[in-house]
């Protein structure tokens, strides 16, 4: 059996790929990674069981800012008069699904909802929504505790 890391099919034959490699990504490289894609996922916890949202972000220094909408899943873990947060993962890749070469990271940090005014407009000047939700603006920062990232090249 063909390693599919190292063929692909084109057509009807098999044709050599490149070997890959995965270099680790230091906090500063995957950070600035982070900062070059605006889509993502968060991971956190829904009703006692792990959920997954995409949602799409911009990067305020080292820490990720999401956009919410009230009502949502997600805007729900965040109470604004919860102190110390709630811990979550986010992840972000550029992958090429020709050649399988790109990056990906992975941060863990408290998220916490955004209450200041000045910072809400600032961000929803620059987060566009998916879908246009009637109500309040909400931002959830995430402050990276843990930061991993892989880099695969050929």
């Amino acid at each position: 059996m063909k390693d599919e890391a190292t063929h692909r099919m084109v057509g009807d034959r098999t044709e050599a790929v490149a070997p890959r490699r995965m270099a680790q990504l230091d906090r500063v490289e995957a950070l600035r990674l982070l900062g070059t894609v605006s889509l993502g996922r968060i991971v956190f916890t829904h009703q006692a069981l792990p959920a997954v949202r995409p949602v799409n972000h911009l990067m305020d220094g080292d820490d990720i800012i999401v956009q919410l909408h009230e009502g949502a899943a997600l805007a729900s873990i965040v109470a604004p008069t919860r102190a110390t947060g709630v811990v979550v993962a986010y992840e972000a890749d550029v992958i090429d699904p020709e050649t399988h070469i790109g990056w990906s990271v992975v941060v863990t940090g408290y998220a916490h909802r955004v209450t200041d005014e000045g910072e809400l407009a600032r961000f929803a000047a620059r987060l566009r929504p998916w879908v246009e939700h009637p109500g309040v603006y909400a931002a959830l920062r995430i402050r990276p505790d843990l930061v991993t990232g892989s880099q695969l090249t050929a």
